[in-house]
């Protein structure tokens, strides 16, 4: 096992609620609540498909002798990938993960902070709701098939060269520069 899994923010079994009524109701509200990928997207891996030259850009390094950020969450929830820090400023991970944007959308412990599209791809931002600095923290999904890819950014007041920047910012220039990598159709 390697380290890195503190930057994956574990969001816990998602709930979706089915409301009360007739049966018939209950089969109609339940196919059109997100559901949850077997597995993680494949197609890309974070961990060799993002070249160095992107990683430099960002001043994004290992911080130890493994960046592996592959996590197996509650209620079959799966991150694969690796994480990165620059030094003064935010650590990342980027994963693929079974979680689709919708799934995100509806988890009631987040806070959306925003939601746009990147590379033609539907993206949301979000923070935990319950976070003493949601400022400070940021996760962006963006969609792949069956999941999507999730930058998972942690930025500390504290980090001399983007303490006083919002999180979420950042999350979307990483985004926006790893993205355009994933081959069309995953």
């Amino acid at each position: 096992m390697r380290g890195g899994r503190a930057l994956v923010p574990v969001l816990g079994v998602l709930v979706l609620v089915v409301g009360c009524g007739s049966s018939d109701m209950q089969d109609d509200e339940s196919a059109n609540e997100p559901t949850l990928a077997e597995r993680a997207p494949s197609g890309f891996d974070p961990c060799t498909d993002i070249p160095k030259s992107v990683l430099d850009s960002e001043g994004l390094h290992t911080a130890s002798l493994s960046n592996n950020a592959d996590y197996n969450g509650a209620g079959g929830i799966e991150w694969r990938g690796c994480s990165w820090v620059a030094s003064n400023s935010y650590a990342a991970g980027i994963t693929t993960t079974n979680l689709t944007v919708e799934l995100v959308r509806a988890n009631p412990k987040l806070s959306i902070r925003d939601e746009y599209t990147i590379d033609g791809r539907a993206a949301i931002a979000t923070s935990r709701a319950d976070h003493d600095n949601p400022r400070a923290r940021c996760t962006l999904n963006v969609e792949m098939r069956g999941g999507s890819m999730e930058f998972s950014l942690s930025n500390p007041d504290s980090n001399r060269l983007t303490g006083h920047m919002d999180t979420c910012v950042l999350a979307r220039g990483l985004a926006e520069k790893v993205v355009p990598l994933i081959p069309q159709g995953v």
